[in-house]
């Protein structure tokens, strides 16, 4: 863990935006701008996915962004790299401490073989993913990969599995990574109700962003 914290004045943001719980939201930022991700109430998990915006066929690579900076999970100095093999964003600053780029995404098929046939129709990362790409028009099915886990703990078992433990942030922690060009994001405010990753309540997110 590198825990830092940001000088940064959520009043001189330049955009903010609450994504509702279970809810998508997809939007840009510029290179250079700075992004914040704000668990508002505490454990809940925000799928991430990252695009450059003038070429969204390179996208973040977590294979390329774990080999390069020998480390499993995300925190302050990790650089996201993207399918390319360039720089798309840096963690500045983290008050969590770790986040998963290994557990992926739920979707109504892991729901179904994880849990049970009866919650493959429950509403899951992967569908929002698609509606706000469906809405937005410059992503498709075929654009939605290997994602990012803001604030989940997902920890890496010794005979090397993976579990989902309850989270390790809490109400107000955040983390905050600047644009190396110009990125589309895109994310999902999990609303997994079947795992404790987001406390068995999913709450809302803010998003912040400054020039």
């Amino acid at each position: 863990m590198n825990l830092v914290t940001s000088s940064l004045n959520p009043t001189d943001a330049v955009f903010r935006h609450e994504i509702p719980a279970g809810e998508p939201f997809l939007f840009e930022i510029k290179a250079g701008q700075t992004l914040r991700l704000l668990d508002l109430e505490g454990n809940q998990a925000i799928d991430t996915l990252f695009y450059n915006a003038r070429e969204p066929r390179e996208r973040y690579d977590p294979q390329r962004t774990m080999r390069r900076q020998g480390n499993a999970y995300l925190t302050t100095g990790s650089v996201l790299y993207s399918s390319f093999g360039n720089p798309l964003l840096t963690i500045v600053a983290d008050t969590c401490g770790r986040h998963d780029t290994l557990g992926g995404a739920c979707a109504q098929e892991s729901n179904m073989v994880r849990y049970d046939a009866e919650k493959r129709d429950m509403h899951s990362c992967r569908d929002n993913f698609l509606c706000a790409c469906l809405h937005d028009g410059r992503l498709q099915k075929r654009d939605i990969g290997a994602n990012v886990n803001f604030f989940m703990n997902v920890p890496v078992t010794p005979e090397g599995g993976l579990t989902f433990e309850d989270g390790i942030s809490a109400a107000g922690k955040y983390v905050e990574l600047r644009a190396h060009c110009d990125v589309i994001v895109l994310i999902s405010n999990c609303p997994q109700l079947n795992n404790p990753c987001n406390g068995w309540n999913p709450t809302p997110a803010e998003v912040l962003v400054w020039n």
